[in-house]
């Protein structure tokens, strides 16, 4: 699978072919997701630096660029990390904005099955690859837990998806088992399994937790873990 960045006398050719890639899969979904890599393509072919793998846009420049208001321009973004196509480097500050990355070799093992819908030429050169490096140890299948479902599009499916993105293994253990119980106002309330789980998750976990909601919807105020 093409994997390396594009550099060099092939760059170009390897942007159109990653783009190229983005758009047949785009077309073999449903209309959210479709509108969804629409956006991140566009966002790509305007701010992103394929070098330096660096896209650093302040959330009112993308939602200028989208058409839509800043908060559309988090809950897309945060599926995007949930989706693991687009990763933070650096977290924004006062005065400095977000910094991404591109996970380019998840973002092609995702686009893989349509591949052969662009043709057999495409889908063979996507398909050559360099041996991997012998130190690198690969990852054992099942090891990372399935991506949450996104489709209800709550504020609390959003932010899994960016905790499981952002470290798959505490997902699994603590926050895969969190489900949304209601809100009122700003205060978001999740259900536990057990005591135990509620208490850790209270106890441990609550910033982050936080942190995750509020990237996604910025109302959100307090969490409440109960059993």
């Amino acid at each position: 699978m093409l994997a390396k960045r594009p550099a060099g006398r092939n760059a170009s050719a390897l942007k159109y072919d990653i783009l190229t890639a983005m758009g047949a899969f785009a077309l073999g979904q449903g209309k959210g997701a479709q509108k969804l890599v629409l956006r991140f393509m566009t966002l790509m072919t305007a701010r992103y630096n394929w070098q330096r793998d660096e896209l650093a846009v302040g959330q009112r420049e993308i939602a200028r660029l989208w058409d839509v208001d800043e908060r559309t321009v988090k809950r897309e973004m945060a599926k995007l990390r949930g989706m693991g196509w687009l990763v933070v480097k650096r977290q924004g500050a006062r005065g400095r904005v977000t910094e991404y990355g591109i996970d380019l070799e998840r973002l092609l093992a995702d686009t893989q099955e349509r591949w052969g819908a662009v043709g057999p030429d495409f889908e063979h050169r996507m398909q050559s690859k360099d041996e991997p490096a012998p130190n690198v140890v690969p990852l054992r299948p099942g090891a990372v837990p399935q991506a949450p479902d996104v489709s209800d599009g709550s504020e609390w499916s959003l932010a899994k998806a960016v905790l499981h993105a952002e470290d798959p293994a505490n997902y699994a253990s603590w926050v895969q088992g969190l489900e949304r119980a209601g809100r009122a106002g700003g205060r978001l309330v999740l259900k536990a399994p057990s005591r135990f789980h509620a208490n850790y998750v209270m106890s441990h976990l609550m910033p982050r937790l936080l942190a995750a909601c509020r990237d996604v919807d910025s109302e959100v105020s307090a969490i409440v873990v109960e059993a």
